[in-house]
């Protein structure tokens, strides 16, 4: 008797368990597909943004090697029939090259170092030091950030014709050496410190000095990393502000000085000037590599908090 009402609802059971297993199955096959769709469609979107990236610099560096009869041949021929590396040779002589490399390493140098101080310090006094007015001289940094510096281009540059410091080093790094967004960088690393640490070290009777160098900075070594490599390649690769200030090659900067090497008399050869791009892109090139590790790291530790 048991065994007969039993026998529907346990075959009930087994159907519907069936069922539930059936829509789970379903359910997972969906949400594979689902993954494998968002993540065919990341892999295309990388592979599209690399091509943006490399397909430009690929073309730079073939027509470095090019003769100017194969750059301007159409349709455009990628990969040169010969290769002319006599290219590199004309771009250093055919203008004052090294000078113009000097040049912007000064000036890279100089204004790397100024803006690194002055962004760690302002932003260290921004976050442990106490005064009135504080949230607002941030939000004075942040305005000053959402300005872009060709508004202010003719101001500045009156103002430097005016001091006599056209043509100068003086002219051309005065100007540039803001430090907006070096300082809501830092700032924001720093409130990222745990509290407990910078209140142990005061503890230990450290003073702002002693607590800057032995604890915030060596916690801050892959933001003052990412800080340098974006401040370094701004500044290296700065046109029109230097071109603005360079009345000649003495204060000329590599950007400023290739266009040199265009002939607006005539037809320009570009196979020197794309053999000067990618002399202009290696210094920068080879910093980035070796620092790059700390890029992305320093940036994220950076935007934790606001």
């Amino acid at each position: 008797m048991t065994s007969t009402t039993d026998t529907p609802v346990a075959d009930a059971h087994r159907r519907g368990g069936a069922i539930v297993s059936d829509e789970r199955g379903r359910i997972a096959v969906r949400a594979r597909r689902r993954r494998r769709t968002v993540q065919v469609l990341g892999y295309l979107a990388m592979l599209v943004a690399l091509a943006v990236v490399v397909v430009p610099l690929a073309w730079i560096v073939l027509t470095s090697f090019k003769d100017r009869s194969e750059i301007y041949v159409q349709p455009a021929v990628w990969w040169p029939s010969t290769w002319h590396p006599e290219n590199y040779r004309e771009a250093t002589t055919s203008v004052p090259f090294w000078q113009f490399l000097r040049n912007s390493l000064i000036v890279t140098l100089i204004l790397g170092v100024i803006k690194f101080v002055l962004g760690v310090l302002s932003a260290y006094g921004l976050v442990f030091l106490r005064f009135p007015g504080k949230n607002l001289v941030f939000l004075v940094i942040i305005a000053a950030l959402m300005v872009p510096n060709q508004i202010t281009v003719i101001t500045n540059y009156s103002l430097v014709a005016q001091l006599g410091f056209r043509n100068t080093f003086a002219g051309i790094i005065v100007p540039l050496a803001g430090v907006a967004f070096g300082t809501f960088l830092m700032r924001n690393h720093f409130l990222s410190i745990p509290p407990e640490i910078i209140e142990a070290a005061r503890m230990d009777g450290a003073g702002h000095i002693r607590l800057l160098v032995r604890v915030v900075l060596p916690l801050s070594i892959p933001t003052m990393v990412a800080f340098a490599l974006i401040t370094l390649v701004n500044e290296w690769n700065e046109y029109l502000w230097p071109f603005l200030m360079a009345d000649d090659y003495s204060v000329a900067t590599l950007p400023v000085g290739l266009t040199q090497l265009q002939n607006n008399d005539g037809v320009t050869n570009w196979g020197p000037v794309m053999a000067a791009t990618v002399l202009a892109m290696l210094p920068m090139l080879i910093v980035f590599l070796a620092l790059q590790r700390h890029m992305i790291k320093g940036l994220t530790s950076g935007a934790v908090k606001g």
